[in-house]
């Protein structure tokens, strides 16, 4: 860009107020080019000046400018615009909205609402921002191939103001330095807000001020949880950190007690009635909850009669009712290692709603009639009164598919054949077959670890998915694809294709493993999925692969909008079968049965597109609570095994050291580099290994390897090992950098 003088030369101007415009326009070219070192004669060429007098003008004005601290000498005779300087007389600002993501180190980057790259907060530019907040941020001139950088400038929406962490008392002054990492700053605590808590103990903060010209914000203790690493204070203390309530309201547990669990004959005549049906529940040996039951009858044309029998919930829970925006609110029922955080209160969730044995109980069922290959002849949606037969835990009915005896063998073996070829037809229609294994922990009467196990996935388990997955599937296309329903507002469980970038990635991950990926359509893809995930079962790059395939794939969420469930090959699917535990699956009975059974009109589609998106984030916060409990039980178990050697698969290899997962109990722990004493090491990430410097000596992902447990930090739930097993060797001598 070229400034253009009028006559040419300074000589020309006299007047005091041309001079002043003349310094404004050389400023106005250092805010133009901020990081670009300017000296006297680049300025004048910018500005057409030509001659010798205007050039001196122009150098005399940039010693000025520099003495009075508005230029900054990057080199000799070279200055760039002072920083402070930069909003004043820089192009003008441009504000991007967007969500922190802080780092432990204070630094952070801001997610734009909008699409675009992430943009760097340096720690001294976020000002009173904390991880979560909603922000409006001044974007920094862009520099040439750098990344994008700004600075908060307002704090639009705080993601939250409660916080968990350890109550510091020292010499008259008291801070909580918080547990997560990603708030990197203690939080004063002014005297008289203490509420009794004692050095060292955890408590539940709230941020009350943070004064203009005070570094750390300041608030007040809410709750005194206990002292760290006491079971009930860490399982407290993950619940408080992501606002989950640890209690239920007065009024919600006075509404629950005021409802009877004895039902009126008037509402039974209402329902079609299985009572005399064969019908039982199968759940894991220790639920005290029964949201579904299937019946079974043999018809006389030689088909089977197959009911999805869910709790009622709706009947007992009305919108509005203290119990229904305490339920909304929570959005699900959280499952902890050593407990169970319910969206209902308990005479609801394990008593009047839960379907228990030989007691009389009010479902919502989708009722079906299935060929001998699984077909769908005929089906029946409504509601029903039923009486559970028998209550069986996963591993009864597993033993009788395995060939042992017990009740209604005949019965649960019809069941598991169809079932059987249900899933067949899934997985032909291109279902992706994600392998999923659960850590489970064997607790003594204190809820301490002193065992675990993995649970893996077997038919009893399937059997009952794969009726609820056609339960599910059949209610969303019910309502979707009638003429007189589909467009009407709904709840849908959709599940996105995959990202094609983080695809592309994926498939150079496997690639170097040695696995192939065919992308050249769907079907092929998804038989490619699912030839690898059986592929790496049982190997160390097993949690590799299925976690980073996981996040390759979009988050299934709850919506109003359908786009079908990528993952299930499903056009349509919903969340009918588990309205105890999550309330998407209460608005879709009470959805059914307005539209269904009442016979009325739609409701509001932004109302619950705003329930969609409420409960959607409550599932992502608890599976967050669940994984949090599971590595603090992991940290507790290994606590006692300090100094003990155990197998293991390397299952990461990182900057910092070695990851290995421990077979059987799937703890993750640390192998620092400076542990590794037989040689120096570095990262070779594009192979997924570390390799000696001297010696060749190679660690790879998926080497199974002896680890002895060095020690264990159980409030921070990290792990540190130390390698027993003798590394592999190339008998080569690398030159690479050291770790």
């Amino acid at each position: 860009m070229h400034y253009e003088l009028k006559n040419s030369t300074m000589s020309r101007k006299k007047n005091k107020n041309s001079l002043s415009t003349f310094v404004n326009t050389i400023l106005a070219i250092f805010g133009e080019h901020p990081f670009k070192p300017l000296n006297y004669k680049q300025i004048a060429k910018m500005m057409s000046v030509r001659d010798a007098a205007g050039k001196d003008v122009i150098y005399q004005i940039l010693i000025t400018l520099f003495n009075e601290g508005k230029l900054i000498e990057d080199r000799p005779y070279r200055y760039l615009l002072h920083p402070d300087y930069i909003r004043e007389y820089g192009p003008k600002p441009q504000y991007v909205i967007g969500t922190v993501d802080m780092k432990n180190t204070g630094k952070a980057y801001v997610i734009p609402d909008e699409e675009g790259e992430d943009i760097f907060i340096a720690a001294n530019n976020t000002g009173k921002a904390l991880h979560g907040d909603k922000v409006k941020v001044s974007m920094f001139p862009k520099r040439k191939s750098k990344k994008n950088e700004g600075e908060i400038v307002e704090i639009i929406e705080r993601a939250k103001t409660d916080f968990v962490g350890i109550f510091s008392l020292s010499h008259g002054f008291a801070f909580v330095v918080p547990d997560r990492v990603s708030m990197p700053l203690s939080i004063y605590i002014p005297k008289g807000k203490y509420k009794g808590a004692k050095d060292g103990q955890k408590v539940i903060v709230h941020l009350t001020d943070w004064p203009d010209n005070a570094k750390n914000p300041f608030g007040e203790i809410v709750k005194v949880l206990g002292n760290p690493g006491e079971n009930n204070v860490e399982m407290q203390s993950i619940l408080a950190e992501y606002e989950y309530p640890l209690d239920f309201p007065k009024a919600v547990e006075k509404e629950a007690r005021a409802i009877s669990d004895k039902i009126k004959s008037s509402e039974i005549k209402k329902r079609r009635d299985f009572r005399n049906v064969f019908t039982v529940t199968i759940d894991p040996h220790d639920a005290k909850d029964f949201d579904d039951a299937l019946s079974l009858q043999y018809l006389p044309n030689g088909n089977y009669e197959v009911g999805v029998h869910i709790a009622d919930v709706s009947h007992y829970v009305q919108p509005g009712s203290a119990i229904d925006i305490e339920a909304q609110e929570r959005g699900t029922s959280v499952y902890l290692v050593d407990r169970t955080i319910p969206m209902l209160p308990e005479k609801l969730c394990n008593m009047v709603c839960s379907l228990r044995p030989d007691e009389e109980k009010l479902a919502f069922s989708v009722i079906f009639e299935l060929n001998e290959d699984a077909d769908i002849v005929n089906k029946w949606i409504g509601k029903t009164v039923i009486k559970s037969n028998r209550r069986y835990a996963y591993e009864e009915v597993q033993e009788m598919i395995e060939g042992a005896d017990g009740d209604n063998k005949k019965e649960l073996m019809t069941l598991n054949d169809l079932a059987t070829k249900l899933r067949a037809i899934r997985m032909k229609e291109g279902c992706i077959n994600f392998h999923s294994e659960e850590v489970k922990f064997i607790l003594d009467e204190n809820g301490k670890p002193i065992d675990t196990y993995v649970k893996v996935q077997k038919e009893a388990n399937m059997l009952i998915e794969d009726f609820m997955l056609l339960a599910n599937k059949t209610i969303a296309e019910t309502m979707s694809k009638s003429s007189k329903y589909k467009d009407y507002t709904f709840v849908f469980r959709i599940h996105d294709e995959p990202n094609p970038e983080k695809l592309s990635n994926f498939i150079q991950l496997v690639s170097k493993l040695g696995y192939s990926m065919n992308i050249s359509s769907r079907e092929k893809l998804v038989k490619s999925y699912n030839a690898l995930f059986d592929a790496v079962n049982g190997k160390g790059e097993k949690n590799l692969v299925e976690s980073v395939a996981i996040r390759t794939m979009a988050k299934a969420v709850y919506s109003t909008t359908n786009i079908g469930h990528y993952g299930l090959a499903f056009p349509y699917y919903t969340h009918f079968t588990s309205p105890i535990r999550r309330y998407p699956d209460l608005m879709v009975h009470r959805l059914i049965e307005r539209y269904l059974i009442e016979n009325q009109p739609s409701v509001d589609k932004e109302e619950y597109e705003e329930l969609c998106l409420h409960a959607s984030e409550m599932e992502k916060r608890a599976a967050e609570m669940e994984r949090e409990s599971v590595k603090y039980k992991q940290a507790e178990y290994l606590q006692d095994h300090i100094g003990k050697t155990f197998d293991g698969l390397i299952s990461g290899v990182s900057k910092w050291g070695i990851y290995v997962e421990l077979k059987g109990s799937k703890c993750e722990g640390l192998i620092r580099y400076a542990d590794l004493n037989d040689d120096f090491y570095y990262l070779d990430d594009e192979n997924f290994r570390v390799i000696g410097q001297d010696y060749g000596n190679i660690y790879q992902l998926g080497d199974e390897v002896k680890i002895q447990v060095k020690s264990v930090n159980l409030i921070k739930k990290q792990l540190d090992f130390v390698m027993v097993t003798k590394p592999n060797s190339k008998g080569l001598k690398s030159k690479g950098k050291k770790h």
